[in-house]
Formats: C-alpha cells, sequence, structure tokens
C-alpha cells in the first residue's frame, strides 16, 4: 500500500500563495493519475486538479489560472501551487494516487485563508 504524505498547508491572507507537496512512498509513475481534492468539514470532498503519468492535467473551474498542478519524478512527489488565494479555498487538502481501479489518499493538510 502506498504511503502519501502531504504537507505545506497554512494560514495565509487573501491573495497570498502556498506550495502544497505529496511525497509518495514508491515510484509515482505507477499511478497513471495523481491529483488533489479538498473538503470543507460537513461538505462532499471535491476535485481541486490532476496530473497524469503522461504529464496532462486538469482543474476545477474554481481554481483555474490561480493553482497548477506539477509533478517530480525523482522525488516521487506533486506539487500543487497555489497563488490569489481566497476565502473560499480554505479547506484540507489530500492528495490521491490511482492505480487501476484503486484509488490512494494522504492524511491531507489544512489550509486557511483569512484576514
Amino acid at each position: 500500500q502506498v504511503q502519501l504524505v502531504e504537507s505545506g498547508g497554512d494560514s495565509v491572507q487573501p491573495g497570498g500563495s502556498l506550495r502544497l507537496s505529496c511525497a509518495a512512498s514508491e515510484h509515482i509513475d505507477n499511478f497513471y493519475v495523481m491529483g488533489w481534492y479538498r473538503q470543507v468539514l460537513g461538505k462532499q470532498r471535491e476535485f481541486v486538479a490532476f496530473i497524469t503519468v503522461g504529464g496532462g492535467t486538469n482543474y476545477a473551474n474554481s481554481v483555474k489560472g490561480r493553482f497548477t498542478i506539477s509533478r517530480d519524478n525523482a522525488k516521487n512527489t506533486i506539487y500543487l501551487q497555489m497563488d490569489n488565494l481566497k476565502p473560499e479555498d480554505t479547506a484540507v487538502y489530500y492528495c490521491q494516487a490511482l492505480s487501476g481501479a484503486k484509488q490512494n489518499w494522504g492524511q491531507g493538510t489544512q489550509v486557511t485563508v483569512s484576514s
């Protein structure tokens, strides 16, 4: 079972930036898609962005133009660069890795955007 460890969550003011990291315990090219989701307490987990093993990306409309997902195969890590953060971006952010039909999740990292 792969271990996914997120880091980089913090409290920032609106307009600020953060970079989240998700380090995997095995080669990330074992997963055809890796991505980021977020969840606010009491609400459903929602899709943020994904990146394929070939480097293709996709984003939720709410974050397009502000967030950038990337991967570093040598470090077995994916990243989420978040710019121009808004209060509505406040959530726990989770890393996901897809292997066949299996979904693997990290433990989450808290992002709070508040003045």
